[in-house]
């Protein structure tokens, strides 16, 4: 059963019978034979099928929700076996914003200082790709905003607050305000960053107009508008004080109190051990409150 849920799991990940019996490494007939067997010992028929995948069945919707829960337990069990035997290990898989890469390290430095059998794997995600990828089982932890938008069923932890600056050639002074920044011309990311939508909202509340002639999702092709000195940028502070700077450019603060950041996992418990001990790293150190 917990083979054939998570067959299903693939299935409604990737919609598509080739693709998801790729990612798990078998053959297309023995993923469709794994699935009619689900169906018949449910009883109820999860897939609508046609020529090709035809998306889920309103059970099959429901079926899914089970299957994620009932993999993720036995995921789990498995795991604190393997712990009590070896002690933490295994691969953690971590979503993380982009604006807050220029952090990660000081939360899984410590991690795998402290576990030197585990590894990371550090993604970069939207934090609406967070939420959905940590609900699906494909992370097992985020670094995303706790304060700006809905973060679905996930148990939540602060990190640090995020502030930020404003990046071009002017020599005026320092801080500056977001009504000042609005005459700049702007250079931002695109809308499907969270970033991207918490500095459109604090230029409409300034009376700015929010559309930019420039939007990337390169930080290198922003910087690269901003070097030429006729563009402005918008950037966390970490990511500002921690990018090398075009030569001329500088990065001054802008007022406000930011918005926080922090580590989001799945609302369940026990947690599998690398998850807990992940949680253990974040309440142990201080270096994010600097």
């Amino acid at each position: 059963m917990i083979d054939k849920l998570s067959m299903f799991m693939a299935l409604a990940r990737e919609k598509h019978f080739g693709r998801a019996a790729e990612s798990l490494g078998i053959t297309q007939p023995t993923l469709s034979s794994a699935i009619r067997a689900l169906e018949e010992q449910l009883g109820v028929q999860l897939v609508r099928r046609g020529s090709r995948f035809q998306g889920l069945t309103p059970e099959g919707e429901r079926v899914l929700g089970w299957a994620r829960r009932i993999v993720a337990d036995a995921r789990a069990m498995q795991a604190e076996m393997q712990a009590s035997r070896k002690g933490v290990s295994g691969r953690l898989r971590i979503g993380v914003i982009p604006t807050a890469m220029p952090r990660i390290a000081e939360l899984t430095g410590p991690f795998l200082s402290r576990h030197p059998n585990a590894g990371v794997s550090i993604l970069s995600r939207s934090s609406d790709e967070i939420r959905d990828q940590i609900e699906a089982l494909e992370l097992d932890a985020g670094v995303t905003y706790l304060d700006s938008e809905p973060l679905g069923r996930v148990q939540s932890l602060p990190l640090y607050r995020e502030t930020y600056c404003l990046i071009d050639r002017s020599e005026l002074g320092d801080p500056v305000d977001w009504a000042e920044t609005a005459t700049r011309p702007l250079c931002l990311l695109t809308p499907d960053m969270q970033n991207r939508r918490i500095v459109t909202r604090h230029l409409v509340e300034a009376g700015a107009d929010a559309l930019p002639r420039v939007e990337s999702t390169s930080m290198l092709a922003i910087l690269s508008h901003v070097a030429t000195g006729d563009w402005a940028a918008i950037l966390p502070r970490a990511l500002a004080r921690g990018l090398p700077l075009p030569e001329g450019v500088r990065a001054r603060d802008l007022t406000g109190e930011g918005h926080m950041v922090g580590l989001v996992v799945a609302r369940r418990e026990p947690h599998p051990p690398l998850v807990e001990a992940l949680i253990r790293i974040v309440s142990s150190i201080d270096s994010f409150n600097r």
